[in-house]
């Protein structure tokens, strides 16, 4: 039942055994979920553990390799997008959105200012959690017809009914328009753009929105709140709001080069993310690029989560602990209390 890959010792033996305790209570105690891997990542290297199986009709036990939808975690790879663009001067966080693209569509201005690229980042655009015309044609998978034109038809046509930069408001449709632009800059699509400066660099190979077959045979099966199975969700243009799937391993990858324990191009980029821009009154909580920062006592933790209809997912890092925390989960319940029990070491809560 359980998997561990790290460096040998008896502290990490027991970290291990102690993830395990506390999966199993989150899997066959508290019936949350299916199966779920959990890693911690330090200087001493990592601890990953899974438990519990893929499905009903699959007992295979889902380890650091298993794919998972990753939900909204995918916001945090494109501000780090951005914040690339930003560092090597491409791009400015002031850099109105209108500007990338052109005459397509009429972007919604407010008393005169224009929405930026660091007001998408920030959930600051005044762009509202979801578009108005908003209609899926299949709830199971609600995104996946959700092309450019229904989102030029709905920027053309919206009035912000709060200013620009007045307050957060977490905005799926405002992260979909910023992957959406910085592609349309490039001349890609959001996918490619993603794999070229954040994946290939970090070699995260096992990250993508469109699976290979190879990937697809690593696809955990989702299931919704109940346990019952879920179909994936697939993005077109919102695809930087939530559409990747990844592993443990590879988010952990991702994770501690954030954490400057990897040696990456993208540190200059990912220390601009994380440094605090707004306060979010009704959470409690500062916003980075993509980025939530939250104090807990007297300890600070950098982090994000997810969730699509089938699957939960959480990231996130103690800076001045230097250790990092990366849980995905195969069910729509949330993974959020097993990550914070993770870093202060509560396994008997």
């Amino acid at each position: 039942m359980l998997e561990v890959e790290t460096p040998s010792g008896s502290a990490v033996q027991t970290l291990s055994e102690q993830m395990h305790r506390l999966l199993a209570g989150f899997v066959d105690g508290d019936r949350q979920s299916v199966g779920v891997v959990a890693g911690v990542t330090n200087a001493e290297g990592r601890v990953v553990v899974g438990y519990g199986r893929l499905s009903a009709d699959d007992p295979t036990q889902p380890d650091g390799d298993t794919v998972f939808e990753i939900g909204s975690i995918t916001k945090v790879l494109t501000s780090t997008l951005l914040a690339d663009l930003v560092s090597s001067e491409e791009l400015g966080l002031d850099t109105p959105v209108q500007s990338l693209l052109g005459n397509k569509v009429r972007v919604p201005a407010r008393k005169g200012a224009e929405i930026t690229l660091g007001h998408l980042a920030t959930h600051s655009s005044g762009l509202p959690r979801l578009p108005g015309n908003f209609d899926p044609a299949d709830e199971s998978s609600p995104y996946a017809d959700y092309d450019a034109d229904h989102l030029y038809e709905f920027l053309s046509s919206h009035k912000l009914r709060r200013d620009i930069g007045e307050a957060v408001e977490y905005s799926n449709v405002g992260y979909g328009l910023l992957g959406h632009a910085l592609a349309l800059r490039e001349g890609a699509d959001y996918e490619t753009l993603v794999t070229e400066r954040i994946l290939e660099p970090l070699q995260m190979d096992d990250t993508a929105v469109e699976l290979t077959p190879a990937l697809r045979a690593r696809l955990a099966p989702g299931h919704d709140g109940r346990l019952r199975p879920a179909a994936n969700w697939d993005f077109t243009a919102l695809a930087g709001a939530g559409a990747l799937r990844s592993t443990v391993n590879d988010m952990l990858t991702f994770l501690e080069a954030n954490m400057g324990l990897r040696e990456s191009t993208l540190q200059p980029a990912m220390e601009l993310a994380h440094a605090p821009r707004l306060m979010d009154p009704a959470l409690g909580m500062e916003l980075g690029l993509g980025w939530i920062i939250a104090a807990e006592g007297d300890r600070r933790f950098v982090w994000h989560n997810g969730a699509t209809g089938g699957y939960a997912s959480f990231i996130g890092f103690d800076p001045e602990a230097g250790e990092g925390v990366v849980i995905l989960s195969n069910s729509a319940a949330s993974v959020d209390n097993l990550a914070y029990r993770l870093f202060t070491r509560d396994f008997d809560g």
